[in-house]
């Protein structure tokens, strides 16, 4: 490299020495604002994706309380109904003590 930046320095002179390593940085800089583009849209496509990651989590979570909240509710009335059952004597239900000996054969 030395070699080749000597005769450009000995053909076009400090000014043409200038001139090419503006070239080179103007390319250096141009490949580092592609590389940050790039890398801004991978970022921003990963948002897009997070965010509907999150719509999913939230619509999932609202799910499952609905469903814990039918279940509360389920095991309240059947509880209410055991009770109930019981405080009347478990009259007029199959397979209890005052059933079995109704003459069922």
């Amino acid at each position: 490299m030395e070699a080749e930046l000597m005769s450009a320095a000995a053909q076009f002179g400090v000014a043409g020495l200038i001139g090419w390593m503006w070239l080179s940085e103007r390319r250096s800089s141009a490949e580092r604002e592609r590389q940050i583009d790039q890398s801004h849209r991978r970022i921003t496509e990963h948002e897009h994706d997070r965010a509907a990651l999150i719509g999913l989590v939230r619509e999932a979570t609202r799910a499952m309380v609905a469903l814990e909240t039918g279940q509360r509710a389920l095991v309240a009335v059947i509880e209410r109904s055991v009770r109930a059952g019981h405080e009347h004597g478990d009259r007029g239900r199959p397979g209890t003590a005052r059933d079995a000996g109704s003459g069922a054969a």
